[in-house]
Order: C-alpha cells, then structure tokens, then sequence
C-alpha cells in the first residue's frame, strides 16, 4: 500500500510544484533571454554539460555505482529548483535572469534527460534495464514536467489577478509538497540510504559546491555582470531534486535512483543558504568600500 501510495502521490506531487512554477512565467520570461544572451548561453552551457561531466567524474572519485550513480546523473540532468529565485533574492542576484533560466532550463531538460539517462544506463546499469530513449519515457517526463507548467502560465495569462493573489500561497504548498517528497524518498529507501550514507553526502555537498562556484565563476570569466553571476550560480547550483525523485520512482519505476535526489534535496541547502549569505554580505560591503574611495 505504501509503495502504491507513493507512486501515485509523487507525480500529483510534481505537477502541483511545477504548476507553482508556472504561475509565476509568462512568455516573456523565454522571450528575456534575448536582454541576456551571453549570461543565459554561459549558464545553460554549464548546466547541460559541464555539470554532467563534474558529476561522473564525483561517480568515479567516489566509487558510486548501479542505480545510485545513475540517479546522480539523473539529478544532474534535473533544472533548476523551485527555491533557486529565493537564495538569488537573498544573495542580490539577478531574479528575472533565474526566473528565465528556469523557463528554458524546464524545457530543454525534457530533451537532455532522456538523453542522460540512456547514457547513464548504458554506463551503470545492466543491459537489459536499459530504457534507450523510448518515446513513451519521454511522452512522461514531457507531461510531469511540461504540461502542469503550461497549465500554470496559462491560468497566470488568463486570470491574471488570482494567479497572483494565489502564487505564495501555492509557492509555500509547493515548498511543503516539496520537503514530503524527499522525506517519503528517503523513508521507503532508508535501507539503502543508511547502506550509502557517506559516499551518497559526500558526493551530493561536492556536487552542489561545485555547482554554485562554476554557476558564479564561468560567467564572471566572459565578463557577466555579478548580479547575472549570482543569478546562475543559484539557478546551476540548486538542481529540483523533486523532478529527479519523481521521473526515477514514476517513469523509470527505479526507487534507489530517487535516493540522490532525495540526500541532495536536503543537503544542497546548506551550501546554497552560506553562498547566498557570502554573496550577500558581500554587497553590503561592496559599497562602503567605494564609498570610502571615493572619499
């Protein structure tokens, strides 16, 4: 019954944290890409390639293997999380470039985890478990993913005022759904958490540090702006565990590769929370300074 509870839970889960998203786009947060293009290009480069390949090599330095390596990729595949525009805030970043980054983020993830996740099957996993890329895996991830957010920006265009009198009521819905995901996770894979424990929380607070320092400093070295910079170290260092969770229990039916998503959906706060402390106290000081050259 449990394991019957979960699986139908997890997707009205997900669709309800990316209806959330969706209430909060419109079409010209896609359209804003063009006022951004060398932050969004530099960003989304990192996202969809650079981190995968970080992520395998943290696999192989850890020794992590089977369906938990695989999961890993999985996450690495994810976009962006709900909670990267709160930690942007904090931390005075650019929020209007998150919330782009997540708008294309979302959409190009539904083509690039499929293509991840064959590979990671190829790689860690037998054979004969291997999905390729089969239409019907896509057509689930497109609809937990895609459609509850196109469902939310059309709520948002069409009721425009409800949507907006509504969406921090369902932002603290989708925070709240989003900590029982990972809690119902990690409590019908407690056996194979506490088995992995310390590589699976070694790996999960590397990637994520890795993840904010190469967000923050791969744009700084084209010469983005440190407000856009601050905006894509949080969108690339904060993956949606919840999309990991849920396309690994619901559409690849392969409960240990929703464990990573689970320890990283908990652990990535506690990097996430000190660079946006940093980056904020940073901007504090950043002025006082000029001011006190300028004096």
């Amino acid at each position: 019954m449990g394991s019957t509870l979960f699986a139908v839970m997890l997707p009205i889960a997900l669709a309800l944290i990316m209806f959330g998203l969706g209430l909060t786009l419109t079409v010209d947060d896609f359209v804003r890409v063009l006022r951004y293009p060398k932050a969004a290009v530099v960003a989304l480069v990192c996202q969809m390639l650079l981190l995968p390949a970080v992520c395998l090599g943290l696999i192989y330095l850890f020794g992590l293997n089977g369906a938990l390596a695989a999961g890993m990729m999985l996450l690495a595949a994810s976009p962006g999380g709900p909670s990267a525009n709160l930690f942007s805030h904090i931390a005075g970043g650019n929020v209007a470039l998150n919330i782009t980054l997540t708008a294309v983020n979302s959409v190009l993830a539904v083509f690039t985890m499929p293509v991840v996740v064959a590979l990671s099957f190829a790689l860690f996993l037998d054979d004969s478990e291997s999905i390729g890329l089969r239409p019907d895996k896509f057509a689930q991830v497109f609809a937990i993913v895609l459609i509850p957010v196109a469902v939310g920006m059309y709520i948002h265009h069409r009721f425009t005022a409800w949507s907006e009198r509504m969406r921090g009521n369902v932002k603290i819905l989708s925070i709240a759904v989003l900590i029982l995901v990972v809690t119902a996770a990690v409590a019908k894979n407690f056996d194979i958490l506490t088995e992995n424990i310390g590589k699976l929380a070694s790996i999960c607070l590397l990637f994520a540090v890795i993840s904010l320092t190469v967000g923050y400093f791969a744009p700084r070295l084209f010469n983005v702006d440190t407000d856009q910079a601050i905006a894509s170290a949080m969108e690339i260092g904060i993956h949606n565990g919840a999309i990991a969770i849920a396309v690994a229990a619901s559409v690849l039916h392969n409960d240990a590769m929703a464990v990573p998503g689970a320890v990283y959906g908990v652990l990535m706060n506690l990097p996430a929370a000190a660079a946006a402390y940093l980056f904020a106290r940073r901007n504090q000081t950043a002025p006082q300074q000029s001011m006190t050259g300028t004096a």
